[in-house]
């Protein structure tokens, strides 16, 4: 798999509880992708972009490592990226 819809991904990566979470994270126009604002559920994630978003009160900057099959565990979907930053 080369690419991947961004609220899937999220749902996956479990950065977002259901898909319809990540679906309403992704259309918020909240979300970064590769420094890009995001304001479609359908845009396209692939390994090596760089995801950035609101999360508590700091922003939170995520690398993608690989794309994911399916919703597996939490260790296996914390292998799937790595945390650029974490700014507050």
């Amino acid at each position: 798999m080369l690419a991947m819809r961004i609220d899937k991904f999220l749902w996956y990566a479990r950065l977002a509880g259901s898909r319809s979470a990540a679906q309403k994270l992704a259309e918020a126009g909240t979300l970064r992708l590769d420094g890009r604002r995001v304001d479609r559920a359908h845009a396209l994630v692939r390994p090596g972009s760089v995801l950035a978003f609101v999360q508590g009160d700091g922003v939170r900057v995520l690398q993608v490592v690989a794309l994911p099959g399916r919703r597996g565990p939490a260790a296996e979907a914390a292998a799937l990226f790595a945390d650029a930053a974490h700014r507050s």
